[in-house]
């Protein structure tokens, strides 16, 4: 029993989509526009692609994916973050770019994962005959908690997004409160000075005029 329970949780592991992943971080100067690849070595993959500017600017980014055709997979511009999943039919090299060519200034720090998974699913043969409602609950189990540590893991990406978001805006605050008490002081001492000598001019003024 114990034997085929264990065969069990291999099969429905060895079932589980074989995938790979590339999570980065990444300065784009301004003007600058930077391009990532991802292989496919068979048709009918799901690729995952997902993006978020971290800091810089307005928190937009242009973006486009083409096929290893030279073909449009996915395009947009000033886009703050995106989540996409489509399928890639052909084989070959997938080109992810992004673009900062609308700023002339801001540098812009972009997060950004591809996840290339495979749907075929591998076969494990087993000793002996197990039940296939068990192995069809394991593999159930197996691929809930899966797709619990996904949205665990796009929730941290969204909560690291708005507190690096957020973190900036505070920044950019503090940054317009000092240069604005600054000037604010020195326009206090430019016109305490000033009154100073009006008060002064006008009583040298009275004195000459006495004498």
């Amino acid at each position: 029993m114990i034997f085929a329970i264990a065969v069990a949780v291999l099969v429905a592991v060895f079932q589980a989509p074989i995938a790979s992943a590339t999570a980065l971080t990444y300065n784009m100067d301004a003007n600058e526009r930077a391009c990532f690849y991802t292989w496919v070595d068979t048709p009918g993959k799901k690729v995952a692609f997902y993006f978020a500017v971290q800091s810089g600017g307005a928190f937009d980014i242009d973006y486009a994916v083409t096929k290893p055709s030279g073909q449009l997979v996915l395009d947009g511009e000033k886009e703050k973050q995106g989540d996409y999943v489509f399928t890639a039919n052909d084989v070959g090299e997938y080109e992810f770019c992004f673009s900062n060519q609308m700023s002339t200034v801001a540098e812009k720090v972009v997060d950004f994962e591809i996840h290339v998974e495979d749907e075929q699913r591998a076969e494990l043969p087993t000793k002996g005959q197990n039940p296939p409602e068990q192995t069809s609950n394991l593999e159930e189990s197996i691929m809930k908690i899966s797709s619990q540590l996904s949205t665990i893991s796009r929730n941290q990406k969204y909560f690291r997004t708005r507190e690096n978001r957020n973190f900036s805006t505070v920044r950019s605050t503090e940054s317009r409160i000092f240069w604005f008490s600054l000037s604010e002081s020195l326009m206090m001492m430019t016109m305490s000075c000033l009154q100073v000598f009006i008060v002064r001019t006008f009583f040298s003024t009275r004195t000459k005029t006495g004498v």
